[in-house]
């Protein structure tokens, strides 16, 4: 099993080995953790040892970010004492397959958050965020690097949750899992986040494929059969949330019939309170 060592960390330092000690997370063998005090970003540091051939399932953990941020380049505020994780996969398979492993990391944030919050009112939101009581709880970015093949050569998977605090000037209002009455120190949801992704993933990497992951993301999906805004590249379209199509791509049915859309973001019509 990876993990981290005991010992003093300053400012941007990062420690790795046997974890035995006290207040570190408990992982599968699968991961090799590498903490740091405080980081730029986590998904930044995560790409650089994927480019310099990190093995998969290292996992790189920040107590705090400096530079944090989520799709499109928005800042994601980073304080203390919420979660921050990358982790450095290799699936080999093409870019628009390896995009279904943020509905997989969905649900293991999900499942993290009602271990611990089993009441918690857990939903999903197209394509990659976690909701509680309609706020955002969690986000996920997904980076990738492609050979000349196509498929991918490694891919980050970037995950942050609202533990203790949220922000509270944002695009979509968000919230914390402290608003369920609970406290949860970032090791101990890092732990079960990681010990759930890696059933999902492993499920899906053995092909089982997407269908299972789209059958339970679609379960909690917030919105289905609702009256949605979608913002596009060059176009914002609306029309009621139909589901996802068997690769992951939302299903939008318009007055001019349905759409998919594989890339974009999406809003509720009515705004949320």
């Amino acid at each position: 099993m990876s993990g981290a060592q005991a010992g003093a960390l300053d400012a941007g330092s990062s420690i790795s080995g046997p974890d035995s000690a006290e207040g570190l997370p408990s992982l599968p063998p699968f991961y090799r953790l590498l903490r740091h005090r405080r980081l730029g970003s986590t998904n930044e540091e995560a790409k650089s040892l994927a480019a310099s051939g990190a093995f998969e399932g290292s996992l790189v953990w920040a107590l705090e970010q400096t530079s944090g941020h989520g799709r499109r380049g928005r800042v994601w505020a980073s304080p203390l004492g919420n979660l921050y994780a990358s982790v450095v996969l290799r699936p080999q398979v093409t870019p628009l397959l390896a995009a279904q492993l943020g509905f997989a990391a969905a649900l293991a944030v999900g499942e993290a958050c009602l271990d611990v919050a089993p009441d918690a009112a857990i939903g999903f939101k197209w394509p990659n965020d976690v909701l509680l009581r309609g706020r955002k709880l969690a986000g996920i970015l997904i980076e990738s690097q492609t050979r000349g093949d196509g498929r991918v050569d490694w891919l980050v998977l970037g995950i942050g949750v609202n533990l203790s605090t949220y922000p509270v000037a944002t695009d979509y209002p968000a919230t914390a899992l402290s608003a369920c009455g609970v406290e949860v120190p970032p090791e101990t949801m890092l732990a079960g986040l990681a010990q759930r992704f890696l059933v999902w993933y492993e499920r899906w990497d053995r092909g089982e494929g997407f269908a299972t992951i789209r059958a339970a993301w679609l379960e909690r999906a917030v919105g289905l059969g609702w009256a949605l805004r979608a913002s596009l590249p060059g176009a914002t379209l609306s029309g009621v949330f139909a589901g996802l199509d068997k690769d992951g791509a939302l299903l939008l049915d318009t007055g001019s019939g349905r759409h998919r859309i594989e890339a974009g973001e999406v809003f509720p019509a009515a705004p949320v309170t």
